[in-house]
């Protein structure tokens, strides 16, 4: 069930540097967005766009320079200790003690998130057995793989029942098999009724798992919907086609004289791609026919052909752009309350 909002961010500005010679550096640069209840929110953007600052001020780690971002009703700057006490958090790298046991490390977050003895036996053994986790659970922590270290990590994070669970991309370096199984926690948790705010770098991920989005660039939301609306708002299916020859120049001509002059109806995009063309038209099956009659005039030699309807990664794309993004260096290391 979604309900009211839970997450309030309204020109939501922070600003590194600017002092002792250093340059200003807008990581957030008002930005201004809402989650509701029970919402599995994701939070996309390239390398340096501002999304770990994000997610750094909303759980109560870093000051904003200026605007407002209120978690469960509470101002993050007004009242810290509030919002931590009611909010989880899950970072990149999970933050377990190696020479302790599972069992001991949720024990400990639990002991530190004040939750009662009894409840905290009942919650230890509950989030065990939730993560799969009851044949490791009295071994040293340090000797989990790394899924199970996510899987103790977000277990932490959940000892003490929070209302909003921060997840600042819980499955990077996690194999295919570990990353489905955690994502199935997840939707689980998310189910019976915990607020999810995802960071993440897969597209998948964000597509499997959010009901809802924003992709951020450069500190700035660019874009925001459902993973549905967002594909069909770039409306192209694509047509990828593998060249014989990759680095063919007649394919190379093509492009060059774009949609106009390839002269097949529907087609508004053609781009060079690892294996060989790219092309964007309305109705991939429609156009397919004409499409390989007019690669064929052309005389570039095809060794494969597929058709795919829009995806994230082309969103993202589109509003992102596919140049590679140089990672800001003039941030201070982030240690605590800044």
């Amino acid at each position: 069930m979604i309900g009211a909002p839970v997450v309030e961010v309204r020109d939501l500005v922070k600003v590194y540097g600017g002092h002792r010679g250093r340059p200003a550096v807008r990581a957030v640069d008002g930005i201004t967005f809402a989650v509701a209840g029970g919402e599995f929110f994701g939070f996309l953007g390239p390398n340096g766009a501002g999304k770990t600052t994000t997610i750094r001020i909303l759980a109560t780690l870093t000051r904003p320079t200026s605007g407002q971002a209120r978690v469960v009703g509470l101002d993050v700057a007004a009242a810290p200790a509030q919002v931590r006490a009611r909010i989880g958090l899950a970072m990149q790298s999970p933050a377990i003690e190696g020479l302790l046991t599972g069992r001991e490390n949720l024990e400990l977050i639990g002991r530190l998130r004040c939750v009662p003895e009894p409840e905290l036996r009942r919650r230890v053994a509950e989030l065990i057995e939730l993560m799969n986790l009851g044949a490791a659970a009295d071994r040293y922590a340090g000797t989990y793989s790394g899924g199970m270290k996510r899987r103790l990590d977000l277990a932490s994070a959940l000892i003490h029942r929070p209302e909003v669970l921060f997840l600042d991309e819980p499955t990077e370096g996690l194999d295919p098999q570990s990353r489905a199984a955690l994502w199935e926690e997840l939707l689980r948790i998310n189910a019976e009724g915990t607020t999810m705010f995802l960071t993440t770098h897969y597209m998948e991920e964000a597509d499997r798992l959010c009901g809802r989005l924003a992709i951020v660039d450069e500190g700035r939301i660019v874009v925001d919907g459902t993973p549905s609306r967002l594909k069909r708002d770039v409306g192209e299916d694509r047509v990828e086609v593998a060249l014989q020859v990759v680095s063919d120049a007649l394919a190379d001509a093509l492009v060059d004289g774009g949609p106009q002059d390839f002269g097949v109806e529907g087609v508004t995009g053609l781009e060079r791609s690892p294996r060989g063309l790219s092309i964007a038209v309305a109705d991939a099956r429609g156009a397919l026919p004409a499409i390989v009659r007019r690669l064929d005039a052309a005389g570039v030699v095809v060794s494969g052909i597929t058709m795919r309807e829009p995806t994230l990664d082309d969103v993202f794309l589109r509003h992102c752009g596919r140049h590679i993004r140089a990672e800001e260096a003039d941030r201070p290391i982030e240690l605590g309350w800044m």
